[in-house]
């Protein structure tokens, strides 16, 4: 819906047993992962765990921002929400909620796919507007799909992907 005249996708699939869900409005189950002391450091968020309201702001926020979608991995015969992206041509915030996904190549995997959905749109370049320099895992993840820094920010650095 943000992609000016472009339907966002239901669902991306990336392989059998992980792929992207569009945001419907349910988020309940996303209230552990913005709880975690050590997520909120990693994403630079106060220690201060979020409330309901609080990540269905951030949810409104994020969706009239570009694409929101959900991580989702197959397991036990059903799929489980697992982390949250959102996809515009200047920002990819991710966040692997689930903490045993995590440094498994799901992340790099996500954003793999919406770099490929940037290519089928058009885009030139993709950006992730700010990336804090602490957080080694997120700057591993962009910069093993091609992300380079390319400005600084207060707190880290802003990544560019260039399409050749």
């Amino acid at each position: 819906m943000p992609i000016n005249n472009i339907p966002q996708p239901e669902i991306i699939q990336i392989n059998d047993h992980l792929r992207l869900r569009k945001y419907s409005g349910s988020y309940d189950f996303a209230l552990p992962w913005y709880s975690d002391p050590e997520t909120l450091r990693l994403i630079g968020s106060p220690p201060t765990p979020y409330t309901l309201e609080k990540i269905a702001d951030m949810y409104e926020y994020l969706e009239r921002k570009g694409e929101l979608y959900f991580i989702e991995i197959f397991e036990e015969q059903r799929w489980l929400p697992i982390g949250d992206v959102t996809f515009c041509h200047d920002d990819m915030p991710i966040l692997i909620g689930e903490k045993r996904f995590r440094g498994q190549g799901t992340g790099k995997a996500v954003v793999n796919a919406l770099v490929q959905r940037g290519k089928q749109l058009g885009y030139t370049e993709l950006y992730v507007e700010d990336v804090y320099d602490f957080n080694i895992p997120s700057i591993k993840c962009f910069t093993s799909t091609g992300f380079r820094p390319f400005r600084k920010t207060p707190e880290g650095h802003g990544y560019c992907l260039v399409f050749k």
